[in-house]
């Protein structure tokens, strides 16, 4: 627009020029009075560009300086601590603020010497703040205001609100260069020379939209290029309402100064570092428009109302985000562990009320005074596994269905934090870490006493040593690993093709889940904690998978056919009792068509006892309609190893003459697993071909990246679209915020990561984007979200079901990176968060991190608490309400003691 005014002024000059160069000669006079023209004219426009600025100085906030529109979104705080070199100012000072975009875009219009110098300035911002916005990448946005879908992408809704806010941008330094330009028409001269110029800053001009456009389409989903075109719209017709731009740049002021004298009245006087270095990532972080937000702001209040009324459905409704709502379809094809285990769990009768109660009451800040804990596990205190209060009231007959080592969590969550051992150190890397581990991190010995000799784990100096061996391979596991899959037949096991997810019970050291790893296989062990002290803490602290797990009275945390073969060495565990209950459970959890493997002492030794289980075992196999592919010996070993397969149809459960265990009756959820107890009876093998279940996964790795086949597409996933389509949109966006902030931008020394969890997992995308390392996640699906853990396991990868309002059932220092994707803005409707802050706490390892996105209230939350504890709080950023927060934990231990309960 302004080239065009300019270039038709000159046009006219020209013309008329012609006309006087026609008519009359010229004369002194006439240049005299031509050079004045010039001058004058030439002044106009420099004072003309000069209240231009200085107007978008005074009205634009300096924080905008992630390319976000002045109206749509604010950059609240951004704190860099990685090891490179990096600029510091004083955030707080008002008169310190930067030039907003709108004056450095006029400078450039007006040709001043200082454009270049500022377009350097501005890259340099960009990139310091460019692995924070990409961290912020979610593509599970609220669709654009325009269609009212509940369905897209929050990066789509960022690049749309930021090329608008270009094209608004060039629009109002247009209208303002426009008018200096109209003042200077009148005289010839002017526009002559201002021709040129103007040619050329269009080509630049135009050559920037294209570049932001291109960045944008890589970060743009298929589906929401109509949103894209519809938010240009909007924004245009934005810009044309003369009150919006002023009004929005006064509100934005007026929270910039509230978000000031709040730190000032805190603290004051805090740090801002900015990063110099440029960070491989497209630097808009997600923003979404102010009508978008007031619809994501009134659906949020349904749920919360939805939720309060305590009927268990409504996080059904909405999607890892919150941006699902007041939609019956995602209720019907989502269920949660909470429907199913709220009606279960007869000692928590009433925790909603609790739950509303503390909510109503909110979560008031104090001065926290932290203390070490007070009990008897000391630096291995486990808190819904040491409430020694409520293990004390249990009867003989618990103790008989091992109940006193399940979990017994305590009424409110522990507040105190856990000690270290006496000389912990940084643990040993993977994979040496599988070898051998720091005494000092798990002092205990008595493993060493007792199962020495079968080469489970030694003491060597400063370490503790662990040869590989186990009860039933003491020459070690890969020879006892390698001798399975060449037994197993002719449809066999195949390590890390066919078989991927395996579950290892009574898993010792959890040397045969380390091993699987060389063979391409994730492996989740278990043990209780029981007298052999210390063996789970042992299999984390080597790097290996495992959490504290019994079976008991109680269903594992796991869903319905998710393993692909379930393993026993020597587990001690009595399949044959109460009913073949236990063994019920392992068919539970099982595929249909995986392997039972069973190494153990009735399958080749004749005693007694062993004569005696080996005949009830095959009693109750047989009713199950397992087929006993083979026997065989180890000869090196010197064991045997019975190798069973759960059936693919129900043809034999039909035609069993003795309904003995019975069929499961039709409303009894055999996905249901939360404090749910188990029940002596067997669930009907999936019939339909599109049933989940039917056919097995395609082979490891394509499994991972395939969306199951029993996925419908004619209902919508977690996020709003049809399933298949939202699975492919989760996965290929947890791939690129990896690529493109988390492997670099964080500073995160990836080589010293091995254990990991992710604490709200969806689709478990995260986890994927991680299968190339040599790293594990374990993705936890809380029990209030819809339950995704079946794909998760289809996909290749493992997890299980938790509620964060309750503590994880691992040993302390245990992982070191956690993944929170809005967690806690989740989990405190329904719980305080400050317990579940101690729990991250209590799990990560000294020198462990976390990795927080989140609603900005929730981040600032739980950075306060986390700088109470000492952690080292390395970035933060926020804009949008949204924001990111990655922190490293010290070894900060507080010397006060908690008084005993």
């Amino acid at each position: 627009m302004r080239d065009r005014s300019m270039a038709g002024g000159g046009r006219g000059s020209r013309g008329g020029g012609g006309a006087k160069r026609g008519a009359a000669p010229s004369s002194s006079s006439a240049s005299a009075t031509a050079s004045a023209c010039v001058y004058y004219a030439t002044t106009g426009l420099l004072v003309a560009l000069c209240v231009a600025g200085a107007y978008f100085l005074t009205s634009t906030s300096a924080a905008s300086v992630a390319d976000g529109d002045a109206g749509a979104g604010t950059v609240t705080a951004y704190r860099h601590t990685t090891r490179s070199s990096f600029a510091y100012e004083v955030a707080r000072d008002k008169a310190a603020r930067s030039p907003p975009r709108e004056v450095e875009a006029a400078g450039k219009a007006g040709g001043g010497s200082g454009s270049g110098e500022e377009a350097a300035e501005e890259e340099r911002r960009k990139g310091g703040g460019a692995a924070a916005a990409g961290a912020l990448d979610d593509p599970h946005a609220k669709p654009d205001g325009v269609e009212q879908q509940q369905h897209g992408s929050d990066e789509t809704s960022v690049e749309e609100e930021s090329k608008g806010s270009a094209v608004e941008d060039e629009r109002r330094e247009e209208g303002d260069v426009d008018a200096a330009a109209g003042e200077a028409n009148a005289q010839d001269a002017t526009e002559t020379s201002a021709q040129g110029g103007a040619g050329e800053e269009e080509k630049e001009q135009q050559a920037v939209l294209e570049e932001n456009s291109e960045q944008q389409q890589l970060l743009q989903m298929p589906h929401e290029e109509t949103h894209l075109q519809a938010a240009a719209v909007a924004v245009e017709e934005k810009s044309l309402d003369g009150g919006v731009e002023e009004e929005s740049n006064a509100g934005q002021r007026l929270r910039e100064e509230e978000e000031i004298a709040r730190d000032e009245q805190s603290g004051g006087g805090l740090l801002r570092r900015e990063a110099q270095e440029e960070m491989p990532i497209d630097e808009r972080a997600e923003q979404q428009p102010e009508e978008e937000r007031s619809d994501a702001q009134s659906e949020e209040a349904v749920r919360s109302q939805d939720e309060d009324g305590g009927d268990g459905k409504a996080a059904v409704s909405e999607d890892v985000d919150g941006n699902i709502a007041g939609q019956d379809e995602p209720q019907k094809a989502w269920a949660t562990q909470a429907e199913e285990s709220l009606r279960e769990k007869e000692n928590n009768a009433g925790s909603n009320e609790k739950d509303e109660e503390t909510n109503s009451s909110g979560e008031e800040e104090q001065r926290l005074e932290w203390r070490l804990c007070n009990v008897k596990a000391g630096a291995d205190y486990i808190p819904c596994l040491d409430n020694d209060k409520a293990i004390k009231k249990l009867r003989p007959e618990n103790y008989r269905r091992y109940e006193h080592r399940e979990r017994h969590c305590p009424d409110e969550g522990p507040t105190c934090l856990v000690p270290l051992p006496a000389g912990y150190r940084r643990p040993v890397e993977w994979p040496k870490s599988r070898d051998r581990v720091w005494y000092s991190n798990v002092p205990h010995t008595k493993l060493v006493e007792v199962k020495g000799h079968q080469n489970w784990v030694k003491v060597s100096g400063q370490y503790l040593t662990f040869p590989g061996g186990g009860t039933q391979f003491i020459h070690g596991a890969l020879h006892y690993i390698d001798f399975l899959q060449q037994q197993s037949g002719s449809r066999g096991i195949a390590w890390g093709k066919r078989t991927r997810v395996v579950l290892d019970v009574g898993c010792g050291v959890a040397s045969f889940g380390g091993y699987l790893f060389d063979r391409g296989v994730a492996t989740v062990s278990f043990a209780p904690k029981d007298e052999h002290e210390a063996q789970v803490q042992m299999a984390l602290e080597r790097g290996i998978p495992a959490i504290s797990a019994v079976m008991g009275s109680k269903r594992l945390p796991f869903p319905s056919k998710a393993f692909d073969l379930v393993h026993c060495a020597r587990c001690r565990v009595p399949w044959h009792a109460d009913g073949g209950a236990l063994l019920l459970e392992l068919n539970r959890v099982l595929r249909p068509g995986g392997f039972f493997v069973w190494s153990a002492t009735p399958v080749y030794q004749k005693l007694t006892e062993d004569v005696q289980i080996w005949k009830a075992m095959s009693a109750l196999t047989k009713s199950m309609c397992w087929d006993l592919v083979s026997i065989k010996k180890d000869r090196l070993n010197g064991v045997g190893v019975a190798f069973y397969r759960k059936p693919t149809s129900n043809d034999c459960y039909d035609s069993r003459r003795r309904q003995q265990p019975p069929m499961c009756s039709d409303d009894d959820d055999a996905d249901a697993a939360w404090y749910i107890r188990l029940n002596s009876c067997m669930h009907r093998v999936p019939a339909g071909p599109a049933e989940r279940g039917a056919t097995w996964p395609p082979e490891w790795p394509r499994r991972v990246r395939t969306p199951p086949y029993w996925l419908n597409a004619s209902l919508p996933g977690v996020y709003g679209k049809p399933a298949p389509e939202d699975f492919t949109a989760d996965n290929d966006h947890w791939r690129r915020v990896f690529d493109r902030s988390y492997l670099n931008g964080l500073g995160i020394d990836w080589a010293r990561v091995r254990n990991v969890m992710d604490m709200r997992a969806a689709y478990g995308g995260f986890a994927a984007a991680l299968k190339d390392k040599k790293i594990w996640v374990m993705n936890v699906v809380n029990v209030d979200a819809p339950d995704t853990l079946p794909i998760i396991f289809e996909r290749g990868l493992f997890g299980m079901y938790h509620d964060w309002c309750e503590s994880f059932s691992t040993y302390p220092r245990t992982y070191d990176l956690l993944h929170a994707d809005h967690l806690f803005s989740k989990i405190k409707e329904r719980c305080v968060i400050l317990p579940v802050v101690v729990e991250v706490d209590r799990i990560v390892r000294p020198g462990g991190s976390i990795i927080l996105r989140d609603e900005a209230g929730a981040v600032g939350q739980v950075e306060k608490l986390l700088k109470s504890l000492h952690w080292d709080v390395r970035l933060t950023f926020s804009k949008n309400d949204e924001g990111v927060l990655y922190a490293e934990k010290s070894n900060w231990r507080p010397d006060l003691l908690e008084e005993p309960s």
